[in-house]
């Protein structure tokens, strides 16, 4: 290889993370860590932060433990962007609502130490379509059917999301490639975070989505389909403590992987 094309080649791989950095910097989306903001969260609040889906249920076990115990639990969720620097100024647990979101968001949380993640519940994917279920979709084949609009979470490089690659591994789990490429084929929209999936649906923008159970059973306007254990795949919730945590976030913690939390938890699809 000439010396020229090995130049190439270096500069060309050297390029692509600062374009990404550039891109992701650019969609607002992407949380990077600031070394200016002091971890801090000794406050007397159990703060909670992670991405929407879990923080319903989270929040109905913190109302439990709070009437309980009298310790305020704050649960904040939602995009990544939005609540960055007041989690690495203040949080004291952090939720990662998959494995591959948790190694994401200690890049940035860097107080926190992998070591001490810590998986405490799991849900499977489903199929979420509109109530009333107007094309009468009952199981994974139906997707692929002409003319169906799927949705599916994507993270695009750019937004942590636990929804990022769940539609390609359950096409991809008979070891079939014309699966994958059917699916491929109807969807419509790479939706960034769940939220903006919940949004195709309600809006009538699509007919079904690849996602978790906590969307239909919490959202009125959503029915939930169950896919075939031979097309269903797994992803857990798991959570870190800061070292400078305050002292009732680690009994906080505790409570939430309780005999009575995991009851409250299964309203919304997590087993444990």
């Amino acid at each position: 290889m000439s010396r020229f094309r090995k130049l190439s080649l270096t500069l060309a791989v050297l390029a692509v993370p600062v374009l990404a950095d550039t891109a992701a910097e650019r969609s607002g989306e992407t949380a990077f860590h600031d070394p200016k903001i002091e971890h801090a969260p000794g406050d007397g609040i159990v703060r909670l932060y992670g991405a929407g889906g879990p923080h319903t249920a989270f929040r109905s076990v913190a109302k439990v433990w709070t009437e309980r115990t009298g310790t305020e639990v704050k649960v904040v969720a939602g995009p990544e962007a939005d609540w960055t620097a007041e989690a690495q100024s203040q949080a004291d647990i952090l939720w990662g609502t998959s494995e591959q979101s948790m190694t994401a968001f200690l890049l940035t949380y860097t107080a926190f130490d992998p070591d001490n993640v810590e998986p405490i519940y799991i849900r499977p994917t489903i199929i979420a379509v509109a109530k009333g279920n107007p094309l009468g979709i009952e199981s994974f084949e139906d997707l692929l059917g002409e003319g169906v609009r799927i949705v599916v979470t994507e993270g695009a490089g750019v937004y942590n999301t636990s929804g990022t690659g769940t539609w390609e591994d359950v096409a991809g789990r008979l070891g079939r490639l014309e699966d994958i490429a059917g699916l491929r084929a109807n969807i419509q929209s790479f939706a960034l975070g769940s939220g903006a999936g919940y949004a195709e649906i309600s809006e009538g923008r699509a007919d079904a989505w690849i996602t978790w159970p906590n969307w239909p059973l919490t959202k009125e306007d959503l029915e939930m389909i169950e896919l075939a254990p031979e097309r269903t795949i797994w992803r857990d919730v798991n959570i870190v403590l800061s070292p400078r945590a305050d002292l009732e976030a680690q009994a906080f913690l505790d409570f939430l992987v309780s005999e009575e939390a995991q009851e409250i938890m299964a309203t919304e699809g997590w087993e444990r």
